[in-house]
Formats: C-alpha cells, sequence, structure tokens
C-alpha cells in the first residue's frame, strides 16, 4: 500500500476529487470521504470514471501518474458496444479486466427501464440489483483482487454502470447516504434530474429506498464474494 501514501501524502491539502485526464470528461478519486468508523477513504486507491479508450497521450500519462494500475471494465452482457472499446493501455503493467454487470437479455428489465430513459437514473438500481448480484459482486471482487496501485472502474459516460458499483462500494465502506449522492451527482445530467423531478423525487431519496432494501455485505456475499474478499476491498478503500 505504499502508493496510497504516497498519494495521501501528496493530495491531503485538497478535497477536490475530480481529475483532469485529457480525452475524459468524468473521472474522480473517491478518496478522502469519511467512513462512519471515523477513517476516511485512500486518495488514489478507487477511481470512477468513463471511457479511457478516450484518452490522449497525455491523458494517460495522468493516468499512470496517479497510480492506476488495474482498470475493471463494466459491460452489458449481450449489448453490442461499438462505443466501448476494449482498453489497450500503452503502458503494459497495467491490467485490463471486463466485468459484465448488465444483460440485455433480459427483455423485461429493459422493457422496463430502457424505453423510458430511466435506464439513467438510480430509479433502476433496486431491479437490477435483485436480478445481478453475482455480477456486481464480480465487478466488486476484481477491485477487491486487483494488483498493488490503483483501481480505475468505468463504463462509457461514468454515469450509470459506474454509479451502481460506486454505490456498492462507498455504502460497503460505510460513507454516508450524504456522501454517497454528492458523488453521484457529480455526474451531472439534466435529463436525469428532470426525470426524477416528475416522478416527484430525487437522487437522495432513491438511493435512500435502494440502501434501506439490502444489506451491502450480505448481498455481496451472496453474490459470490468471500469474507476474505470483503476484508480485503475494506483495506484497499479504508485508511486504517
Amino acid at each position: 500500500m505504499d502508493i496510497y501514501r504516497q498519494l495521501s501524502a501528496k493530495q491531503t491539502m485538497t478535497t477536490n476529487r475530480i481529475l483532469t485526464w485529457e480525452g475524459c470528461n468524468n473521472v474522480r478519486d473517491l478518496g478522502g470521504m469519511v467512513a462512519s468508523n471515523g477513517s476516511k477513504t485512500h486518495w488514489g486507491a478507487v477511481v470512477r470514471g468513463d471511457q479511457p479508450a478516450r484518452l490522449t497521450a497525455d491523458g494517460w500519462s495522468a493516468l499512470y501518474e496517479h497510480g492506476i494500475r488495474t482498470i475493471v471494465s463494466l459491460r452489458t452482457h449481450g449489448l453490442d458496444e461499438k462505443d466501448h472499446p476494449i482498453v489497450t493501455p500503452p503502458h503494459p503493467d497495467i491490467q485490463v479486466v471486463s466485468v459484465e454487470i448488465e444483460d440485455v437479455t433480459d427483455k423485461e428489465f429493459v422493457e422496463k427501464w430502457a424505453s423510458s430513459d430511466l435506464w439513467g437514473t438510480p430509479l433502476y438500481y433496486t431491479d437490477a440489483l435483485n436480478l445481478w448480484a453475482h455480477r456486481h459482486a464480480a465487478a466488486l471482487k476484481a477491485i477487491a483482487q486487483a494488483q498493488p496501485g490503483g483501481v480505475l472502474f468505468h463504463c462509457i459516460r461514468g454515469h450509470d454502470r459506474t454509479g451502481i458499483i460506486a454505490f456498492l462500494l462507498l455504502a460497503l465502506a460505510g460513507v454516508s447516504l450524504k456522501d454517497i449522492t454528492a458523488d453521484y451527482e457529480l455526474s451531472a445530467d439534466p435529463v436525469r434530474d428532470q426525470l426524477l423531478s416528475e416522478r416527484n423525487t430525487n437522487t437522495y431519496e432513491v438511493l435512500q429506498k435502494t440502501l434501506a432494501n439490502i444489506h451491502i455485505e450480505n448481498y455481496l456475499l451472496q453474490g459470490g464474494m468471500t469474507p476474505t474478499d470483503i476484508t480485503a476491498l475494506r483495506a484497499r478503500l479504508l485508511t486504517t
């Protein structure tokens, strides 16, 4: 974990988690967030973002200098994702892991959420969590078992697939719902906000209801993570 200590020392004077990596538009470090046990999330340990295949040479340099050594690509089973190519890092010591966390061959799910654009809001989280515990657990397991160094997890925009994994990670770490919501809303989306407003709700209320219906650790264990994985993930996420 030496790389985390170095990054922590470098970034203790800032609370700005938004990262500027040329070519990407929605990247931020999940460090510096207070957990329920009084510890904080590691700077440089886990970063959420949009498609790194768009990074310029300078963008890749910034990613590498930030300490990222594993990229977890969040994908959708059954979807031809032309805008979501497999990432090929220019640095040979960066590993890439692809995990399918959704399944568009589930016609009922797709019709319910995609037909009204609600797939771009957290309203779909509860159904997705109920359907795909093994898929979400696989994504978090990939982060827990990543090689030493920082982990970037991403989708295309860094909003929805990335958002649900960030929700699970931060909830497992014991970050407050207020801070989880604030992080989610940093991925600005006026359409999403309008859709929620039309239904007389907001992001905080939706995430609150989602969290009330799930015990995060049990959910991940039922999805296939082991207690060792959970311990490793918390160690990666949290300072001691």
